[in-house]
């Protein structure tokens, strides 16, 4: 009798145990270093509402953001070795990893989001995801960052003479670095977390961003001074670790890159309205705002970076070229 007692616990206590375990369900981490107010951050939030929906509640998101998961290259080197799941990161991070993708921030080489969009969807997108997938990490879908703008404390900046010695902060991408050595500023890299403390020290004269990044991080009340260069475009590329996707079966595989995909189509509707919009917002904020007079002085100033990057990336240069037109 003790013994048939003894044996119906010890299986009502194997069964307490054992639903929990095949019940729960699996969480999954997106980090960012978006804070409030930042498409990004939105669309981190959306997708985390999608993958349990198309999982079954079986796979749950865990949104990191605001960089408590370190800076981008911290994030990126986490997801490499699998310590978080997923990180929408910034183009020249992923481009000290994939160099490939720095291409995609060549000087004015694309007039309007949709053409990137268009491109980036397209076959240089899985060029890029080949490449990932080789360092470990695996494309999902490349968000929005935006054609950035230049912005400086005491100045505006509407021809190449203007950043002439400028001390000016980039991402870590070289492809920036050498786009303004090439205009004759003197930049530098700095995480995007630390930048408005360095600008309010006067480390440096003025940074460069989309205007969706500069008014959700308030750095028009630090740099004033917006001139519209359009100099570049950054993607926000959304990868994975390439060990934990490759343990998902292909239905949850699907789900996840379709939630990263419409997640991104409503962050880039949410750029574009910004894009168009902000202007007028920020300038009754206080901003400042100036046209370039000459952007095709800009282009020639620059010209010698595309030698240079054809060289070191070879023909993705050209595809991105073609595509852009």
């Amino acid at each position: 009798m003790m013994r048939k007692l003894f044996d119906k616990t010890l299986i009502a206590a194997v069964i307490a145990i054992a639903v929990p375990l095949t019940t729960q369900a699996e969480e999954m981490v997106l980090a960012h270093g978006a804070n409030p107010g930042n498409p990004r951050y939105d669309a981190a939030n959306m997708f985390a509402a999608l993958v349990p929906a198309c999982t079954g509640g079986k796979l749950t998101v865990n949104v990191a953001p605001s960089a408590t998961m370190g800076d981008d290259v911290e994030m990126l080197t986490s997801a490499i070795s699998g310590v978080i799941q997923v990180t929408a990161n910034s183009q020249g991070s992923l481009a000290q990893i994939v160099p490939e993708v720095g291409a995609l921030g060549l000087p004015f080489l694309f007039s309007d989001l949709p053409t990137v969009w268009r491109v980036l969807d397209g076959e240089v997108g899985a060029e890029i995801d080949a490449k990932a997938q080789d360092a470990g990490l695996k494309v999902l879908a490349f968000w929005d960052n935006g054609i950035r703008n230049v912005t400086h404390v005491k100045k505006h900046v509407t021809k190449p003479a203007d950043l002439d010695g400028m001390k000016i902060r980039t991402p870590p991408d070289e492809v920036t670095i050498a786009t303004f050595k090439a205009l004759g500023a003197s930049p530098a890299p700095l995480a995007w977390s630390e930048l408005p403390t360095a600008l309010r020290s006067g480390a440096f004269d003025g940074q460069e961003n989309p205007l969706t990044n500069i008014h959700s991080a308030k750095l028009h009340e630090i740099t004033p001074y917006i001139s519209m260069t359009g100099h570049k475009y950054e993607s926000t590329p959304v990868v994975a670790s390439l060990s934990w996707w490759s343990g998902l079966d292909a239905a949850t595989q699907q789900c996840v890159k379709n939630a990263a995909t419409q997640a991104g189509w409503y962050q880039r509707g949410l750029s574009l309205a910004a894009a168009n919009s902000l202007r007028t917002k920020m300038e009754a904020e206080g901003a400042k705002f100036a046209d370039v007079a000459d952007r095709q002085a800009f282009i020639d100033a620059t010209a010698g970076v595309y030698d240079e990057y054809t060289k070191k990336f070879g023909d993705i240069v050209g595809k991105l070229r073609a595509a852009a037109k």
